[in-house]
């Protein structure tokens, strides 16, 4: 059965985390194309839409989203994925895999499309509560010591 690993990456914070699947949770993501939008609660992020940017197969031929279908073909590439020129000008022929999940792949790029909408009561209890500054208002006891040291200075201490 096909077994995948997931690289969640987050554009907003910049960061990355993988998910593996394997079994019926993988079996969901089996015909999907490159572009496609789906549900994150597959991924365990509910609520999230994640949308597939790629991936690569198991011999890691990296998936193009402009070759149809879930083969592996030989191309000629001018740039792009899979190639990537240190001269202007330069094409050659490379192996390719198509835009579409099949058995063959095993490892899935994805990305945040969209994050679930946060209510009031999240926001607020997710961001620190602002300090506000009070005075400490002394209580009545210690008013009245403070007024008796005021009254009476202490006596001065006897040298010997």
């Amino acid at each position: 059965m096909a077994k995948f690993k997931v690289i969640i990456s987050d554009p907003q914070e910049g960061n990355s985390k993988v998910v593996e699947l394997e079994e019926a949770r993988a079996a969901t993501l089996i015909g999907r194309r490159i572009g496609e939008v789906i549900d994150g609660s597959i991924l365990d992020l509910a609520g999230y839409k994640v949308q597939i940017t790629g991936g690569a197969d198991k011999d890691g031929f990296p998936m193009r989203p402009s070759v149809h279908g879930g083969v592996r073909r030989k191309i000629v590439l001018s740039g792009g994925v899979g190639f990537n020129p240190h001269d202007k000008g330069v094409r050659k022929r490379k192996t390719i895999r198509g835009n579409v999940i099949t058995e063959e792949i095993v490892q899935i790029n994805m990305k945040i499309a969209e994050k679930p909408k946060k209510t009031k009561e999240e926001k607020e209890a997710k961001e620190p509560k602002k300090k506000k500054k009070t005075r400490k208002k002394k209580t009545e006891a210690a008013e009245k010591e403070a007024k008796q040291e005021v009254e009476a200075p202490a006596a001065p201490a006897s040298s010997s």
